[in-house]
């Protein structure tokens, strides 16, 4: 995997730490008074010998709408289903995990979403257990589909 580089959703660089970057967001959202809540999900395509990865992290403003950063990875490794399902909800627990002590201090809601389905007739519905499991276990909220729009919409839409 590359360096992680976050962008705005309009594609500008984010040039300052992501941390920085998400801290900045609150101060600015708790000044203007709207309760946040973040979820963090990541989604996962595959395209020939390659698989592209996008994180995403989604400020939601309570009836106010909502922003998001983006982080796009890349990796040349082919990926059973399974394995590419746990790859996507490391990445958002790494994220996650580096961001959570700001979210303690700002009172935020957290919540990791996984592209994991949680019909037993799809093929990433093997991963479902594992991924609650180490979510779950990290002491995060766990939303899959089709309650994990982070993942299923957002960064459905940033994977490329």
């Amino acid at each position: 995997m590359q360096q992680q580089q976050w962008q705005y959703f309009n594609g500008t660089p984010i040039k300052q730490p992501i941390e920085e970057a998400v801290r900045q967001a609150l101060l600015k959202e708790k000044a203007a008074g709207n309760t946040i809540k973040v979820c963090i999900g990541t989604d996962s395509q595959v395209k020939s010998r390659e698989t592209a990865f996008a994180t995403v992290i989604v400020f939601v403003r309570q009836g106010k709408g909502a922003f998001m950063y983006i982080c796009n990875q890349g990796t040349k490794r082919k990926m059973p289903v399974k394995e590419r399902m746990l790859k996507e909800v490391a990445c958002s627990i790494d994220v996650a995990y580096s961001l959570c002590q700001l979210f303690i201090a700002f009172n935020v809601h957290l919540e990791v979403h996984a592209d994991i389905n949680t019909n037993p007739n799809f093929k990433s519905n093997t991963a479902l257990k594992e991924a609650m499991g180490y979510i779950m276990g990290m002491g995060f909220a766990f939303k899959a589909k089709p309650h994990a729009f982070a993942s299923s919409d957002c960064a459905d839409r940033m994977v490329h």
